[in-house]
């Protein structure tokens, strides 16, 4: 019994990407022109993108429609094929980069905070971490905010909770600026 498939040589014209990889490297180009779109503009500048492709993302800006937001961001991946897409891949990581390093900076300056507000002992911590730290300032914001608290324990928003919020910020960012 003889099998009809075929043959097949090293040189049969399969040099080519698939039609299905065209089109998974067509919606990560698309992609990547959301992720664009999410940058400030400020940031679209380094990038030297083609005017045309500049248009078309703040065009997309201002579409409020689904539809007519789906089919410019075909256009844009469209546009996005015709320029390298690495300059614009590093732009998009940096700038998600920044912000979770920013998140987790407003993360530790909460657990500090909630820390000074529990121990004594995180007191003489932070001033440890932080040498230039005002220490008379940051022992008065903590007395204060945890008067705040005792008075209303339910509620963790008084003003001085929110000062020593911004004064720990602060002081972390100093301690950070001075490291560089």
């Amino acid at each position: 019994m003889q099998e009809n498939t075929p043959e097949f040589e090293d040189d049969d014209g399969f040099d080519r990407p698939s039609k299905s990889q065209m089109k998974r490297d067509m919606t990560a180009l698309q992609k990547l022109g959301e992720d664009l779109l999410a940058l400030p503009e400020s940031r679209w500048e380094p990038l030297a993108l083609p005017e045309i492709l500049h248009d078309a993302l703040k065009a997309a800006k201002k579409i409020t429609n689904f539809e007519g937001r789906r089919r410019q961001m075909q256009y844009i991946g469209k546009l996005m094929r015709k320029i390298d897409p690495e300059p614009v891949r590093e732009a998009v990581a940096a700038f998600k980069l920044g912000h979770a390093q920013d998140s987790l900076k407003l993360h530790e300056s909460e657990r500090w905070r909630e820390r000074l507000l529990a121990d004594d002992e995180a007191l003489q911590a932070f001033i440890g971490a932080h040498a230039d730290v005002d220490i008379q300032q940051l022992r008065n914001l903590v007395r204060a905010a945890r008067k705040d608290a005792s008075n209303a324990p339910e509620k963790r928003s008084g003003r001085a909770y929110r000062e020593l919020f911004q004064f720990i910020k602060a002081s972390q960012a100093n301690e950070a600026a001075g490291d560089e």
